[in-house]
């Protein structure tokens, strides 16, 4: 317990210090996204996959909690997910590249002694879903930290409901790094995870779950792992659908995500964030209870159909308008274009004098 606490608090205190530091060099080397017309640097994944992997492996190195080999193939898999992703982050990859490396890496931490020939494929596919949905909720300042948090908590619950003490630790270590990095990822964010962290989080969490529910009934498992990241599994799905209904390439970004749509009803950046954290949570919640008997498995059949309602009412909302261009004085006066409103103007003029 002891040992838990000081891993978490070591790995929050050096998250938070190593992502202040790294900004600079992401913008120093144009390591950089644009969200909301303005450069994000990317490199605060760097920082969560580091400490992480650094602070669980101290237990071996120090002696305080030495590690299985079980163990150790999810830390080596998940580092090589983190470089994966930091070569994305760095220079432009295609996705299958992305995928089929995730895949390579989930093949190795699949424990094929529970789950059997016939159900790892299912376990493997499943890993790189969750990691490319953890990487699309990094669309909005504070979202994949904040579900990856609560999604980390509710694993290590389940690992620890199992006895499945480095995994706990691993988890609580994961949340701790994550909340450090929230500190500098809460809207307006000054740094973001990239490629790097979000594929690591959601790698790590899908590996943790699957070994967690590993010898226990297919079904009741799925009735687990799906509410366990339903959120992510919800994002994948409305853009898969929008994107398909608006004859867009799939691969082609655009903004169509949850917080996306919900910023165009009206919601703030962080009503966003909250407002799907709190949905995050519930999921959790209910893959949570599952797992330890005090749900029936029919509780993940709610948990779905409320994704399905969300998703097919958040399709209503048109996410490929025209953008509001930017309007500059042209000749000594204003010349705002068609679309801005009077207030705009008005905002432009008092600018303009002063």
């Amino acid at each position: 317990m002891l040992y838990g606490i000081a891993a978490a608090t070591t790995a929050l205190l050096l998250t938070a210090l190593l992502t202040a530091l790294l900004r600079l060099p992401a913008l120093r080397f144009g390591v950089l996204d644009r969200r909301c017309r303005r450069p994000l640097p990317l490199l605060g994944g760097v920082a969560v996959a580091l400490v992480t992997c650094l602070v669980s492996a101290a237990g071996e190195w120090t002696g305080f909690a030495p590690l299985d080999s079980e163990f150790m193939r999810l830390l080596i898999a998940s580092g090589a997910v983190a470089v994966l992703g930091l070569v994305a982050d760095v220079r432009r990859v295609k996705a299958r590249f992305l995928v089929g490396g995730t895949a390579v890496a989930a093949l190795f931490v699949v424990p094929y002694a529970d789950t059997g020939f016939l159900l790892a494929p299912v376990a493997v596919g499943w890993i790189v879903l969750v990691a490319v949905g953890f990487r699309a909720l990094d669309h909005a300042d504070g979202l994949a930290g904040t579900v990856g948090v609560l999604t980390a908590f509710g694993v290590g619950i389940c690992a620890a409901a199992e006895v499945m003490d480095q995994l706990a630790v691993l988890l609580s270590v994961l949340a701790a790094a994550l909340t450090g990095f929230l500190m500098h990822n809460w809207h307006p964010a000054r740094i973001g995870l990239g490629a790097c962290g979000s594929l690591f989080v959601g790698f790590v969490l899908a590996s943790s779950a699957v070994m967690t529910r590993a010898g226990h009934d297919p079904v009741s498992s799925a009735a687990v792992l799906y509410p366990l990241t339903a959120l992510a599994a919800a994002d994948v799905l409305l853009v898969a659908l929008s994107r398909r209904l608006a004859g867009r390439p799939l691969l082609r970004r655009g903004p169509d995500h949850l917080a996306h749509r919900l910023r165009r009803i009206g919601l703030t950046a962080q009503g966003a964030t909250v407002l799907l954290g709190v949905a995050a949570f519930s999921g959790v919640l209910v893959g949570v209870l599952v797992h330890m008997g005090w749900m029936a498995r029919s509780g993940a059949l709610w948990v779905g159909l409320g994704a399905l309602v969300a998703v097919f009412a958040l399709l209503h909302i048109k996410p490929y308008g025209p953008r509001r261009q930017p309007y500059f004085p042209v000749g000594g006066a204003v010349r705002p274009p068609a679309q801005a409103t009077s207030s705009q103007v008005g905002a432009q003029l008092r600018v303009r004098n002063g």
